[in-house]
């Protein structure tokens, strides 16, 4: 179909965006560069996971097609190879020109042979006394084996001529041994990597051998886990197959420089690699080490200005989170508001005699998790604390395997989620006793419980005393305990039975209306759209006559404006400084609006795979603030791109002389009001001053 677009191609696409980033003028320098290292991290993960699934697909049936563009497995890895090697050349340039910029600040990163004698000799003794007593060499032969090379790291290949024959010798480059930049000056700023300087020195290593080419290389490995348990203990199998995971097949050979033809081929062969997984950079092939690049350095114009969450306005500090949810609905909207206000409710939970239990789905957590201590000292204060942790959450299996542990110990009631199904809902319910009954708080958010990321990607997450959301909260805990599905719901949204079919519905209404000649509307938030049950549904709408309006950060398989389907869509990608989190669906003109925020993106491993939840916004005060935040993403004309007919992004001129970054007009309107509050405050308390200072002097 001509509005079908393959997923793999489109998250290429997505990182393109990312790149672009990095080449952005307005992007402050040192900003540019953590664009040019996300990239290649992001790169890296797709290689471990899709082109990993995608290979194990083409061996158990190379013929199998995938359902958008109708690409067998082979056909899409060629159009991925070829796509990344052409997106090689930005990528270097991105590099490249952001440290020749960095330079008049003192930054610089030096090739060895733009070292001078001086620094040449001081890196040759250095080789020698830090490096080469703590390095493994291998000189592959009949006696020494092929070695294993670990997931993305760095290693130093050389060809070696000997009396007898050509051989290769492999050095691991370990960065837990020695630091990674190598300073030149006093600041650190100009440096050489460690492992151009093994690259340098090798000869000196192999001192039999003449090292007659040379190279640096990096393997990436398969990260395809089977989540298919073969034993009781469903933890102890997750600890073994993450253990599994580190040795799984090879998918992608990155390499320095060009390299013998001949010790390539034998480096292949012994990988079981062709050479069309081979992929050349003229740039580090770990970036990672950019980010340190931003200690070095006080100057705030090689940074993004600094930005905190502010304390939310609907929130009053001195009065109980419990009562204030059980008055009003509560939405925040991270990173611009903090999430202190969560915690302090989980705290106050965990204190509260009144209350009962506790029940939380777990996906990500940060490392020193103010969560897990407050769920924690919940349990060791009598409360029933029910916590469903996802283990299977994609590279932090270990992290969670570990929380588990800690979680357990503390007396909380642990459970993972339903086998073949990963639970990657954002839910807590609380349950207290009144005198009335029991009274209940329950919140529903679009990101994870992780109090790093809630500073670095926009969500939302909304808290309320509704009872009917409250029981369907429920539900979903009793299904998670028992291993079912929730199959009917009074007001939330719950996969894998009761979202798809309702969003379908949902689109289906905004058709009749349309159909009936009255205005109809949908607008969606999300990170993906792949469900293509939803895409033909939208596509439908669209022929019908209902605008839809889509942001959509990641993959979007849906083309928009293709005549005679998708003409009334509109698709808008916004990549910035905070990654795009949150999820909104929005069905209806504003006078019979339905709101929702959800964890789930159209994707069908959200819709049909996982346990996935939605709730409505019913405050129409929240209504309009979240409808009002999607009208300013849509009117974003400095980080938004909107996608042509034929699939691509750009960034479009404004008819408007005024520029919007969404992103920083909300954090704008996060510190008006927060100062605006606190000035409020500050009255307040002047008043109530001068009110005691009048009655005191009345007394006398």
């Amino acid at each position: 179909m001509d509005y079908l677009e393959n997923r793999e191609l489109s998250w290429l696409k997505f990182n393109k965006r990312v790149i672009e980033e990095a080449l952005d003028k307005d992007v402050p320098l040192l900003e540019r560069l953590t664009f040019s290292s996300i990239y290649q991290s992001n790169l890296d993960e797709f290689f471990m996971v899709r082109v990993g699934s995608i290979t194990d697909e083409g061996i158990i049936n190379k013929n199998k097609r995938e359902n958008k563009t109708n690409m067998t497995p082979s056909q899409q890895l060629d159009a991925i190879f070829t796509a990344v090697r052409r997106m090689q050349f930005i990528v270097e340039k991105a590099y490249t020109q952001t440290m020749a910029e960095l330079k008049k600040y003192g930054f610089e990163h030096v090739s060895m042979s733009e070292t001078s004698e001086d620094e040449r000799k001081f890196l040759e003794l250095y080789f020698k006394r830090e490096i080469k007593p703590l390095i493994s060499p291998v000189v592959i032969d009949k006696e020494h084996p092929f070695p294993f090379l670990k997931n993305k790291e760095l290693y130093v290949a050389v060809q070696l001529l000997s009396k007898k024959n050509v051989k290769v010798g492999i050095i691991p480059v370990r960065h837990e041994h020695f630091e990674r930049m190598i300073p030149l000056d006093g600041t650190g700023k100009r440096f050489v990597l460690t492992e151009e300087v093994i690259l340098e020195y090798a000869g000196l290593v192999f001192k039999n051998f003449k090292v007659i080419d040379k190279t640096i290389m990096r393997v990436t490995r398969n990260a395809d886990i089977d989540y298919s348990p073969n034993c009781d203990d469903f933890r102890e199998f997750m600890t073994e197959a993450v253990k599994k995971r580190k040795k799984l097949a090879p998918v992608r050979l990155e390499l320095s420089d060009e390299f013998s033809r001949v010790a390539l081929d034998y480096i292949c062969k012994k990988l079981e690699l062709k050479n069309e997984r081979v992929f050349y950079s003229r740039i580090p092939l770990d970036l990672s080490y950019l980010f340190s690049l931003h200690g070095l350095s006080n100057d705030k114009a090689l940074k993004y200005e600094k930005r905190e969450p502010q304390n939310a306005v609907s929130i009053t500090e001195t009065r109980s989170m419990l009562s204030q949810i059980k008055s009003k609905d509560v939405l925040l909207s991270f990173p611009y508001e903090s999430i202190e206000p969560f915690i302090r409710l989980l705290r106050e939970a965990a204190k509260d005699p009144k209350v009962t239990s506790i029940k939380i789905t777990l996906y990500r957590l940060a490392r020193n998790s103010k969560v897990i201590d407050a769920l924690c000292s919940a349990a060791e204060n009598g409360k029933e604390v029910l916590v469903m942790i996802e283990l299977r959450a994609r590279f932090d299996e270990e992290n969670n395997i570990e929380w588990s542990k800690i979680l357990q110990n503390a007396g909380c009631n642990v459970i993972y989620g339903p086998e073949g199904y990963k639970a990657h809902s954002k839910l807590l319910l609380i349950t207290k006793k009144s005198d009335s009954g029991f009274e209940y708080v329950t919140q529903i958010g679009t990101g994870n419980y992780n109090e790093k990321t809630a500073s670095l990607y926009t969500d939302l997450t909304l808290m309320t005393s509704d009872k009917e959301i409250a029981e369907d909260a429920d539900n979903v805990f009793y299904g998670l305990l028992t291993g079912t599905f929730v199959e009917s719901t009074n007001k939330l949204l719950v996969a894998p039975r009761c979202l798809q079919n309702k969003i379908l519905d949902m689109i289906d209404d905004e058709i009749n209306f349309a159909k009936n000649g009255e205005e109809a509307y949908i607008a969606v938030k999300i990170n993906s759209l792949t469900d293509k049950q939803i895409i033909d549904k939208l596509v439908e709408a669209s022929c019908a006559g209902v605008k839809i309006e889509l942001v959509v950060r990641g993959i979007c398989c849906l083309v928009a404006g293709v005549p005679g389907y998708s003409e009334n869509i509109t698709v808008k990608s916004i990549v910035g400084r905070f990654l795009e989190h949150s999820r909104i669906y929005i069905f209806g003109t504003q006078k019979r609006q339905k709101i929702y925020i959800s964890s789930a993106d159209f994707m069908t491993r959200n819709t049909l795979k996982r346990v996935e939840v939605a709730a409505p916004i019913l405050s129409e005060k929240l209504k309009k603030r979240v409808y009002d935040m999607f009208r300013t993403l849509m009117s974003d004309n400095v980080k938004a791109r909107v996608m042509s007919n034929d699939g691509v992004y750009a960034k479009k001129a404004s008819d408007s002389t005024v520029r919007l970054n969404a992103q920083e007009y909300f954090y704008d309107e996060a510190y008006k009001n927060a100062q605006a509050k606190n000035e409020r405050r500050l009255k307040e308390r002047a008043k109530k001053q001068k009110s005691r200072k009048k009655s005191e002097k009345n007394e006398k």
